[in-house]
């Protein structure tokens, strides 16, 4: 499993709104020259994270995003699979995938499977919060 630059950098955005939460709006292009992603690309990925619920948007000159919840409550799995869909490690596992005829006589299945309980928990266990605390001076390159 690798995670592609489109949830790579969606979490980058997702830190920025949170290290910046004024309660306000922040512009695309502040998030966009801040994290130097295109504006284009930046569009496309917070229109994704708007269409679930992960950030509200508004237009207009104050319009922007913002965080819908408190920075701890967003945990980055569920950013990633926003942007990245299953993060299975092997397809015969992912949810949106056709199962495996094979899968109950399979030796490796329970391997794949305990892979992914541990991916899933990893990722599970970090919130946005968890950036925030690290020291202020880091830059958030995820």
């Amino acid at each position: 499993m690798m995670v592609s630059t489109k949830g790579r950098y969606a979490l980058r955005v997702m830190i920025d709104l949170a290290k910046h939460n004024t309660g306000g709006f922040i512009s695309l292009k502040d998030m966009s020259e801040r994290q130097d992603i295109s504006r284009k690309y930046l569009e496309s990925i917070m229109s994704g994270l708007s269409k679930h619920n992960l950030v509200e948007s508004a237009m207009g000159k104050d319009g922007g995003y913002r965080l819908n919840r408190k920075p701890d409550e967003y945990k980055v799995g569920e950013i990633l699979r926003v942007t990245e869909g299953d993060l299975a490690p092997v397809a015969c596992i992912a949810q949106d995938e056709k199962k495996c005829e094979m899968t109950s006589l399979c030796n490796a299945f329970p391997f794949w499977q305990g892979l992914a309980s541990k991916i899933n928990e990893y990722i599970d266990s970090y919130t946005l919060q968890d950036f925030l605390d690290v020291d202020d001076k880091a830059k958030s390159c995820v």
